[in-house]
């Protein structure tokens, strides 16, 4: 069972994530946004980065479609209300597949305490290659 993350845009709850995918040796962790509201989206991602001064990595209007870079104030937490902090995060995605929370830079141990089961899939795989 896949722990539940919750995400926050300036300590304004917009969502939750299961972290289901990883590169465990490099610190990262993402993961689909379940968002609690269907406001929160390709407009309201690309209106809060320009009134932030986020920069946008990529924009496609016609498609609903943005990448962004690092965003202060996106904070992630596990269920006792730990942040998940790492060097950045970016959200990605479309409207009509979803946005995905990637936070890149977790530093170890806290990474493999928190991930133990991305960082069991990394040893499994590799050992498997053997």
């Amino acid at each position: 069972m896949n722990k539940i993350y919750n995400i926050f845009l300036d300590n304004i709850k917009i969502g939750t994530t299961q972290f289901e995918k990883a590169d465990a040796p490099m610190g990262i962790v993402f993961g689909l946004i379940d968002f609690i509201d269907s406001k929160f989206g390709y407009d309201f991602i690309k209106s809060y980065c320009l009134k932030n001064q986020i920069d946008i990595v990529a924009d496609y209007p016609e498609n609903k479609l943005i990448s962004t870079t690092s965003i202060k104030g996106l904070k992630v937490t596990n269920t006792n209300g730990v942040e998940i902090k790492g060097s950045g995060n970016q959200i990605d995605g479309m409207d009509s597949e979803g946005f995905e929370i990637i936070i890149e830079g977790i530093s170890y141990p806290f990474y493999g305490e928190e991930f133990s089961n991305h960082v069991k899939e990394e040893k499994n795989r590799y050992k498997n290659k053997k």
